[in-house]
């Protein structure tokens, strides 16, 4: 589903070269769950970013279902985007004027269309535990709640992969727990999870896991 081939991504921080991401390999399957922790400046999240189309690596190749991702112009890559990977980002970042349900369609808007729609927005956040917040704007959440949104969010496009920052990290133990049997349901049926964190109990749950320090990726323990 997903292969990194010696990747590897570099900034300059004044007079220094800060390798994010140094020459990283890595495949994971169809259906997988992979976890990858680290501190933070490790390079987790920049290794999220490459690995979904948002940051095109200097150099090495990232391919996804097959389709080599930086080969494609950039409209077309924003369409492949749309269609195959969705994000949960470390912050929830929902539009300030769209109610919770509108947030949830918003990448609907970009792409995919068709009946039944509004009604999976509603299954997703029913099945977030929102059922009661559908008509409510972000402003009226709290942090926790705004979280499940942006995780229902990520599910409306029906993705292939699913690149997670901390998904979890607004939550509290209960909720954490739901929302990690969701992860665990959609990976059943065939998405394929990737998620960055530094929750140890988190990162246990996935199939795979590693651990990122300095720009390098190694198997995790």
């Amino acid at each position: 589903m997903i292969k990194l081939q010696s990747v590897s991504k570099t900034y300059k921080d004044g007079d220094q070269t800060v390798h994010a991401v140094n020459d990283v390999s890595l495949e994971v399957g169809a259906g997988d769950f992979v976890s990858v922790v680290g501190h933070s400046g490790s390079g987790k999240t920049t290794l999220l970013s490459l690995m979904g189309g948002l940051t095109k690596p200097q150099s090495g190749s990232v391919t996804i279902g097959g389709t080599e991702i930086w080969s494609l112009p950039d409209d077309d890559l924003s369409a492949f985007r749309n269609k195959n990977v969705n994000f949960i980002f470390q912050f929830a970042s929902l539009v300030p004027t769209l109610t919770c349900l509108e947030n949830v369609l918003l990448p609907t808007a970009f792409g995919k269309s068709g009946d039944g729609l509004v009604d999976y927005a509603r299954t997703l956040l029913e099945m977030v535990g929102l059922k009661d917040k559908t008509n409510s704007y972000p402003s009226r959440l709290s942090g926790g709640q705004q979280r499940r949104v942006a995780i229902a969010r990520a599910f409306i496009n029906s993705p292939r992969v699913i690149l997670a920052d901390e998904p979890t990290g607004d939550l509290d133990e209960t909720t954490e727990s739901e929302i990690m049997e969701i992860f665990r349901k959609k990976c059943a049926d065939g998405t394929t999870f990737v998620i960055v964190t530094h929750n140890s109990s988190l990162a246990a749950e996935a199939k795979s896991r590693y651990r990122m320090h300095a720009g390098r990726l190694e198997r995790a323990s």
